[in-house]
């Protein structure tokens, strides 16, 4: 099976590296498009084969994986013209909707996809839309390249439904850098040297995520479990509470669906 990528940048190739280390997929069944010269040669240098052109290089692929940026899609004005009727088409365009691809490409068998920041060290989530063109076949294909850079990946049914998902799991990643950036901050003025705040937060958010994936204990008996009272995580909590935290989140990934749908608007205007 080979694998076109177009876009050699940096989810392009967290989907390469994932297809070949846990997707069993070999090297040289990976062709990436990059149009950056200096791009180019580095993914040559790591043993890709790499091509400029998009067009010579989709014939003979039975999958294309789109990861590029959503205000380069027109690049592939009519790429359908080039490929069999059958080809799976992913992408992961941020944005652009099934049927603006489906319209800009010629070609119906479309996948749109949403993954997040972690996939580039397989341990993403993604949220993913099919076509009505789209076969069990290609779908269990997806998959396999799904598994490949994430830990779930989860099907909606409409374009809606990924917005809200881009809201929540693409931009959750910054809500949880932002609070590690804050905890830093506070340790760092209450005096604890820069090295070992940042140290105990890292290691305190990945193991709170591992913890909390254990079992299927929710996030609300698991934050309860270690607030004990009178102690100094109920302290902490209440003031958090007192200072709006959750309604400031709410607010947060509110924004961000509203900004979502907004960009999905401009994005489709074709």
């Amino acid at each position: 099976m080979e694998i076109l990528i177009i876009g050699g940048g940096f989810m392009g190739e967290a989907f390469a590296k994932g297809l070949m280390q846990k997707g069993n997929v070999p090297k040289s069944d990976i062709i990436i498009v990059e149009v950056n010269k200096e791009r180019r040669t580095e993914l040559s240098n790591q043993g890709y084969t790499v091509r400029e052109n998009v067009f010579e290089a989709c014939d003979s692929a039975s999958v294309i994986l789109v990861a590029i940026k959503p205000q380069d899609i027109n690049h592939l004005t009519n790429l359908g013209n080039y490929i069999s009727q059958e080809t799976l088409l992913i992408s992961i365009a941020a944005g652009i909707s099934i049927p603006t691809i489906q319209k800009i490409t010629k070609h119906t068998c479309v996948i749109r996809v949403m993954p997040n920041l972690p996939a580039a060290i397989g341990e993403g989530a993604i949220v993913y839309l099919v076509s009505d063109k789209i076969t069990v076949e290609q779908k269990n294909i997806a998959k396999v390249i799904f598994d490949a850079v994430s830990t779930i990946a989860i099907e909606v049914q409409n374009e809606s439904e990924i917005n809200l998902a881009t809201a929540v799991h693409g931009s959750g990643p910054a809500y949880v850098f932002l609070l590690m950036e804050s905890m830093i901050e506070a340790a760092v003025t209450l005096g604890m040297p820069r090295a070992d705040a940042l140290a105990l937060v890292r290691s305190t958010v990945k193991g709170s995520a591992i913890y909390a994936n254990e079992g299927n204990v929710l996030p609300q008996e698991l934050r309860n479990a270690v607030t004990s009272p009178g102690g100094t995580t109920e302290a902490a909590i209440a003031k958090l509470e007192a200072l709006g935290f959750q309604n400031s989140l709410n607010e947060a990934i509110k924004a961000a669906f509203t900004k979502a749908n907004d960009l999905g608007k401009s994005n489709n205007r074709n």
